[in-house]
């Protein structure tokens, strides 16, 4: 069966939606997929893209996707590729289209200058964990991963000295 990958493009939007709502359910998240597909499609495909999506396909057929953004390493002084979402529908699972997404996001972040090309995944993940670790990709056990959203955020942003802590 022929893979291929290719950028998205606007008309993709209800297909990506239905993707990121696929991929939350099988996290068992669903109840956190709060976007709205307008918003959505102005931060892929506005006057400023905030991430790119590449579409992978079966025999012509969108069985999967990678949304991914740049992202900064002051270590190495050069840029990366963040990958926050790697799906692939059930049925086509096992095809090599997952391994297809992930070498196509390396060759783009090599012809971009980027010298990482990192994610995560759910600790309970077991197969997506084997299946990374078979590419060569490395846990970064010392790293926690940290987040500040919603009232939180907020208050942050406004600075309300009040709601930090400190050491």
């Amino acid at each position: 069966m022929t893979v291929s990958i290719r950028p998205a493009n606007r008309s993709d939007l209800p297909l990506i939606a239905a993707l990121i709502r696929d991929l939350a359910a099988y996290e068992n998240l669903s109840d956190e997929v709060r976007f709205d597909e307008a918003v959505l499609g102005e931060h892929l495909f506005g006057a400023r893209p905030m991430a790119e999506v590449v579409i992978g396909e079966l025999a012509g057929a969108a069985q999967g996707f990678a949304l991914f953004f740049h992202s900064f390493s002051t270590f190495e002084g050069c840029p990366g590729i963040y990958l926050e979402d790697l799906y692939v529908r059930p049925e086509a699972r096992g095809s090599g289209l997952g391994k297809a997404l992930l070498a196509h996001l390396a060759a783009t972040a090599l012809q971009r200058g980027c010298k990482r090309l990192e994610w995560s995944v759910l600790d309970w993940n077991a197969p997506s964990i084997g299946f990374y670790k078979n590419l060569g990709a490395r846990m970064m056990d010392e790293w926690t991963g940290m987040r500040v959203d919603g009232a939180a955020l907020a208050r942050l942003g406004a600075g309300d000295a009040s709601s930090v802590e400190s050491r």
